[in-house]
């Protein structure tokens, strides 16, 4: 297990998915991997770039930036930020073979993301 808590993964939920990738890729160089079945862009990760997406925003996932930090337990995160005042917009979910995940939203309502792998 992984107890840094690091940034992890950076999601770009945009009102303009494609416009939002164009705009990325062009300002920073990002190379982005298109997984059509998900309408999301993997940002591939490189020298100084942290591994990432770009897909739509929705009712679920709101327009913005959520910056997942890699944690030991996201059980015993989320426990620990309830009691400092966050709420969960996400409940924890499996990501087969790869880890565990939730959004939380701080005291002030910024979107941030919890990685168990």
């Amino acid at each position: 297990m992984n107890d840094d808590k690091h940034p992890a993964w950076i999601d770009i939920a945009a009102t303009d998915a494609d416009a939002s990738r164009r705009f990325y890729a062009e300002l920073f160089g990002w190379r982005l991997r298109s997984v059509e079945a998900l309408d999301y862009a993997l940002i591939e990760p490189g020298p100084g770039t942290l591994p990432g997406g770009i897909g739509p925003a929705d009712e679920t996932r709101p327009a913005g930036v959520t910056t997942y930090f890699s944690v030991a337990d996201v059980e015993a995160t989320i426990s620990r930020a309830e009691q400092l005042g966050a709420r969960v917009a996400t409940p924890p979910w499996t990501v087969p073979g790869l880890g565990t995940m939730a959004v939380l939203l701080d005291p002030d309502g910024n979107r941030i993301g919890l990685w168990q792998d």
